[in-house]
């Protein structure tokens, strides 16, 4: 949802923030999406909420003569991305795993790279404290991935036992690390709740 958000304020200005129909139908687009999903209108305004409540997004009431709520992102706040890492986070999120070939063509209508600019703004978000992106070997070539969600990140099991005898830690004061926890137990909550509905 937050790569859709992204993808839209750049290609749809003229409709963005998204109503909640406008989000939906963003969710579910067949083209540039891996997975293509099919979501109801209940459950994107539950994921856009779940957003909202780690910092990701705002919701925007309605003004005056304005019948419908509206949903924008604030990843730049979030994430202290710029446009050029937006658009790739953006592809990212949407596609998954993308070779630097297929993140060029894929961002075009995003941003337009120049020579060497992809490259360095993927070392750059992969260079940050906590990284945003990995590269990853491929069997012909690396790829990218992004970390923000929950699936780029499992957490092994034995994490917790580890940490047991551990003295406790210091406050985290990583508001990063912090928002993606909290966006990956969302993220777990609304897949329970995706498949006790279709069940």
């Amino acid at each position: 949802m937050l790569g859709c958000l992204i993808e839209k304020e750049a290609t749809t200005p003229d409709v963005y923030p998204l109503t909640l129909k406008a989000l939906t139908t963003a969710c579910n687009q067949t083209s540039n999406r891996d997975p293509v999903m099919s979501l109801s209108e209940h459950l994107v305004e539950s994921a856009a909420l779940a957003l909202k409540a780690v910092g990701f997004a705002r919701v925007v009431y309605p003004g005056s003569g304005e019948r419908a709520t509206k949903y924008r992102h604030v990843a730049k706040d979030a994430l202290g991305v710029d446009g050029p890492e937006q658009a790739v986070l953006a592809v990212l999120l949407l596609r998954g795993p993308q070779t630097v070939a297929e993140l060029r063509t894929r961002t075009e209508r995003l941003h337009a790279f120049s020579s060497g600019e992809l490259e360095s703004t993927l070392d750059g978000l992969a260079t940050r404290e906590p990284p945003i992106v990995e590269r990853i070997a491929g069997a012909r070539e690396p790829r990218w991935r992004q970390l923000v969600a929950e699936e780029a990140t499992p957490v092994p099991d034995a994490v917790e036992d580890a940490d047991a005898d551990r003295p406790a830690a210091p406050p985290r004061t990583d508001r990063v690390a912090d928002l993606e926890a909290r966006v990956a137990d969302l993220e777990d909550r609304l897949t329970r709740l995706e498949e006790s509905l279709g069940a």
